[in-house]
């Protein structure tokens, strides 16, 4: 399980949320610097830890303002991203629970964040086992995924998650087309660490792709 959802590190959707105040776009800013840190940062053995305690204060996000669709996504980032932490089928709880905050979101606000909940659930699709362990499903996670690319087409994590989509369906010419447009996503501000983890990830997808190739 831990590689079902290591990825699912939406760590790094969109450059604002508009429609946020002041202090809600702080609180938003400080969930997602955290988890990039934790993701890329911190060592791997202390990162369920490190998730656990972001989940609680992106889940606190939640209950206070819970006509925000940008703390729903991040809660489902977030608690995606401890279970891919723990790992084993234990992790499938959690799981389930960040697809329940994604499509919160997408019931507020399918735009919210140029799309991301779409991302983040069409990942989820992809990764989680499927019936009868868990609700995982390409044609789903198909679906979700052109949604998304159609509300931010030139979004790195956007891009990152089609290529792998393809990558799974073994759509390898086209999967390669997609990652090489998102390593040239333009910078985030802000966003540093997620970008610098996210374009690492992309490179190694595109030499498993490349491999596939020939």
């Amino acid at each position: 399980m831990k590689y079902i959802i290591a990825c699912l590190l939406l760590g790094a959707f969109s450059q604002g949320a508009w429609a946020l105040d002041a202090a809600d776009q702080q609180r938003l800013n400080d969930i997602q610097q955290s988890w990039a840190h934790i993701q890329y940062e911190v060592p791997e053995g202390q990162r369920t830890a490190a998730f656990e305690k972001l989940a609680a204060q992106a889940s606190r996000f939640t209950q206070e303002r819970q006509s925000v669709a940008e703390a729903w996504i991040w809660s489902g980032i977030v608690t995606s991203s401890w279970a891919g932490a723990q790992g084993g089928l234990g992790a499938l709880g959690k799981v389930k629970e960040a697809k329940a905050d994604l499509e919160k979101a997408l019931a507020i606000d399918p735009k919210a964040l140029q799309g991301s909940a779409y991302t983040s659930l069409g990942a989820l699709y992809d990764r989680v086992p499927g019936w009868p362990i868990g609700f995982g499903d390409s044609d789903k996670a198909g679906e979700f995924l052109e949604l998304a690319l159609r509300m931010n087409p030139n979004g790195i994590d956007s891009l990152y998650f089609w290529g792998d989509h393809l990558y799974r369906q073994k759509r390898y010419v086209e999967a390669r087309a997609a990652l090489q447009k998102a390593l040239l996503a333009a910078p985030r501000p802000g966003r540093e660490t997620a970008d610098a983890g996210r374009r690492k990830e992309i490179e190694a997808l595109l030499v498993d792709v490349n491999k596939k190739l020939g």
